[in-house]
């Protein structure tokens, strides 16, 4: 009996259905790495994710790599360190101070960087309301960042920022690859920038306690397995999704993903017993009004006279 798979390939292609996968996988990311760090540090967590997930690219990575012109392959380092490198540490580093709620919700900043660096830096014009909307965004999060609390005593502002700045990267990384990356394969695309990252990820790793972490930590196996879901679900499959999903539609449809995130974030927060403060409430919403007055609307159909 044949089975026929075009109907799941279809499926990959809507991109709604893409846009709810990524959220169900990137929202659930943050209670992963809040459970990862109770055995590793933050660059033995990012270390981790950006190796093994070109570990396991690397036969889609190094075959591209070899075949790439020198001008893609210097904006696929760039787009890769922003994109695929640097934050996956600065989300760990966050979280040893800020709830996963937090950075989920302070995560939704990227289609405001989206808009901004865009304008910037590419020169692409937004309109008078999506200027309103960044700017709303951007109160969100500095109420949110203001009111982030560890153990309801003082401000984490500095851990809640490196959030911002990581939320930032990935803005810049989704604008290189629609505008200097667009006409490379997605599969193709992923692949190369985990497989260009690995190897300093790697010498982080090694350079690092992680290995005699098993014999002095009763845990370890336990958050093992919570960073290898965390890798291959959030890190490596993901990846892949949303690169697909940013040449299908664009950098902005592609952040909106936001939306949702938040929403899965928070959910598994409250699951884990985290504290939600009516100024997450707040901030939330205002991020959101924001991410509404930015998102792209459908242009509507025009008759062509016959």
């Amino acid at each position: 009996m044949l089975f026929n798979f075009a109907p799941m390939g279809k499926l990959f292609e809507n991109r709604w259905f893409l846009l709810i996968i990524i959220a169900l996988t990137w929202g659930s990311s943050f209670i992963l790495i809040k459970k990862s760090l109770v055995a590793f540090t933050p660059y033995e967590i990012g270390a981790f994710r950006v190796g093994i997930s070109g570990l396991l690219l690397a036969y889609i990575g190094f075959p591209a790599l070899l075949k790439m012109s020198k001008t893609n392959l210097f904006w696929v380092i760039i787009a890769g360190f922003f994109g695929n490198f640097f934050p996956m540490f600065l989300f760990p580093i966050a979280q040893t101070q800020v709830s996963s709620s937090m950075a989920g919700i302070l995560d939704s900043l990227v289609p405001v960087f989206v808009l901004v660096l865009g304008f910037t830096l590419f020169g692409i014009k937004s309109k008078t309301t999506q200027v309103i909307g960044a700017l709303i965004g951007f109160l969100g999060a500095a109420i949110l960042m203001f009111f982030s609390k560890s153990n309801g005593e003082e401000s984490n502002l500095g851990y809640a920022l490196l959030i911002v700045l990581a939320t930032a990267c990935y803005a810049l990384a989704a604008l290189i690859i629609k505008v200097k990356l667009n006409h490379v394969p997605s599969k193709q695309l992923s692949g190369s920038v985990f497989t260009v990252w690995m190897i300093p990820s790697f010498f982080i790793l090694f350079n690092s306690e992680f290995f005699n972490t098993f014999n002095s930590n009763p845990k370890t196996w336990e958050a093992l397995g919570y960073l290898g879901i965390l890798t291959i679900l959030g890190t490596a499959i993901a990846i892949i999704l949303y690169y697909k999903l940013i040449q299908n539609t664009s950098p902005v449809f592609a952040s909106s993903v936001t939306y949702l995130l938040p929403v899965i974030a928070v959910i598994w927060g409250l699951l884990d017993g985290e504290e939600f403060s009516i100024w997450y409430l707040l901030g939330g919403i205002l991020i959101f009004i924001g991410i509404y007055l930015i998102r792209e609307k459908k242009k509507k159909p025009q008759l062509v006279p016959r």
